[in-house]
């Protein structure tokens, strides 16, 4: 394993994390921690753990055992208020998860007044801006149904930012986009990173990964097998099963005659 960078506070700390669904043990001991300003893409076949890890980082399942930390909140304390901890904590999913019924603007105001306890006038100020920077100013009284895809996830972007998160979190942010709609997401969360924000990317975007990471983890059956930056782990990966996944996703004429999954 790389050493984790010397500057920067600790973000996230996970320490000996499991997690099992029943008989299946999904996350087998993962140890890991993020700094302040680091992006830290996971990448690895389908089943692998890392959307669970992920998950478990806010909670969102409920580790079997390990511990994990976000800033000075230990997550996994039974008396922690999680709730007060996922203020800090930005989520962007798979699917967009808007509320059909509200507008745009609405959709990026809500939590602020309800979570954050803004008032109207700073919570629309506040997602006016955010809706600029994900380059959608002018869908601000849109509904999601009146959108493409790749315009909702901007959205979901804006709204996670409208909260001021220290930590953004993206679960496969662009798995479910047409090819077309993908860049415009990928541009939003490269200007992020470009800006500072402490974020961990699950994504098959390898392309992404190599430019905007500062540290890439492959994840096979539930750990860590590579850990380093995307010239190492992406471009000269030292795990054979680096080496065959990474063959099979960049080529994907390629056969895996080994039979692995």
């Amino acid at each position: 394993m790389n050493p984790v960078p010397a500057t920067g506070d600790v973000v996230v700390d996970v320490r000996d994390l499991h997690k099992s669904f029943g008989p299946l043990e999904v996350l087998m001991g993962i140890d890991l921690t993020i700094r302040r300003g680091e992006v830290v893409c996971v990448i690895g076949p389908s089943g692998s753990g890392k959307s669970t890890l992920l998950r478990c980082v806010n909670l969102l399942e409920q580790p079997t055992s390990g511990t994990i930390r976000i800033g000075a909140n230990e997550v996994t304390d039974p008396d922690v208020d999680i709730d007060k901890v996922r203020t800090h904590v930005g989520m962007v999913f798979q699917q967009f998860n808007l509320f059909p019924h509200l507008t745009v603007l609405g959709n990026c105001t809500i939590a602020q007044r309800k979570v954050l306890k803004r008032s109207a006038e700073e919570s629309e100020r506040v997602a006016r801006a955010n809706l600029e920077r994900v380059g959608l100013a002018d869908k601000v009284d849109a509904y999601p149904a009146q959108l493409s895809g790749g315009q909702q996830q901007r959205v979901a972007i804006a709204r996670s930012l409208s909260m001021d998160p220290d930590l953004m979190l993206f679960d496969e942010p662009t798995s479910a986009l047409d090819p077309e709609l993908v860049g415009d997401v990928l541009t939003v969360m490269r200007r992020l990173a470009e800006e500072g924000m402490t974020m961990m990317v699950v994504t098959h975007e390898m392309a992404f990964a190599r430019e905007v990471a500062d540290r890439v983890l492959f994840m096979d059956g539930g750990v860590i097998v590579e850990e380093g930056p995307p010239e190492q782990v992406i471009g000269e990966p030292r795990q054979r099963r680096t080496r065959d996944f990474l063959q099979r996703v960049l080529d994907p004429t390629h056969t895996d005659v080994s039979g692995s999954r």
